[in-house]
């Protein structure tokens, strides 16, 4: 399944607010998804930081 451009329109760092957009979720979903590192991101202080291709390569992975 090629995916290239599938988020193309945001950056390639995103933040909760923008994982809750791109997989239309709520913001304890995302919240949970970041914590129990299905969705692999780096905290700096309170702030989760999520490289875009974690978020595509989470999306390969569901099942």
């Amino acid at each position: 399944m090629e995916c290239k451009n599938i988020f193309e329109n945001y950056p390639d760092v995103v933040g909760v607010d923008d994982l809750t957009h791109m997989l239309n979720i709520g913001k304890n979903k995302a919240y949970e998804l970041v914590n129990e590192n299905k969705i692999q991101s780096i905290k700096i202080g309170r702030k989760h930081i999520i490289p875009k291709f974690r978020v595509v390569e989470f999306l390969h992975n569901v099942k």
